[in-house]
């Protein structure tokens, strides 16, 4: 299987594109988890060095520590994903296991929606203490996470 995380972004999208099971919409949903993390660890970034007080300076390490560590979760689902939906495929191709790749599938959307969850919580702070240039970002982020869990909990229904 393609390693896809590991693609340049327009290969990545002319596989989402194409006429192939995967990557799909879980897969997309891991890429979004992924950047609205990678855009906390920007704002993060951009918060530090500022004459903060030294607590407010460590939480903002501590999240920029934990948005990066996250985003790096994210990756690892968009190919996990695609692994387990191959599953699927195979599973309906055989008749066989089907309930067995269907949870593995599942796991991963679940996966994807606590990420999401463990991310979003790392915005608040930034929105009163980091970068006020940047609460737009932290917007942005909050949204490409919502659109990530929201798509989970989609695939989840399916």
């Amino acid at each position: 299987m393609t390693n896809f995380k590991n693609q340049s972004l327009k290969d990545y999208l002319d596989s989402l594109a194409s006429h192939a099971p995967v990557p799909g919409g879980g897969s997309a949903a891991a890429l979004s988890g992924a950047l609205g993390a990678a855009l906390i660890s920007m704002v993060a970034h951009y918060s530090l060095g500022k004459g903060k007080p030294e607590p407010i300076e460590k939480q903002i390490k501590d999240i920029l520590s934990s948005s990066q560590r996250l985003r790096e979760q994210f990756l690892e689902l968009v190919d996990l994903d695609a692994e387990a939906y191959l599953g699927v495929v195979n599973a309906r191709k055989e008749g066989v296991n089907q309930e067995q790749a269907g949870q593995k599938a599942r796991d991963i959307s679940h996966k994807v929606c606590s990420l999401c969850q463990e991310t979003i919580e790392l915005a608040p702070f930034l929105v009163t203490d980091g970068n006020k240039y940047l609460l737009s970002d932290v917007e942005v982020a909050v949204e490409l996470l919502s659109a990530a869990f929201n798509s989970s909990l989609a695939l989840l229904k399916s």
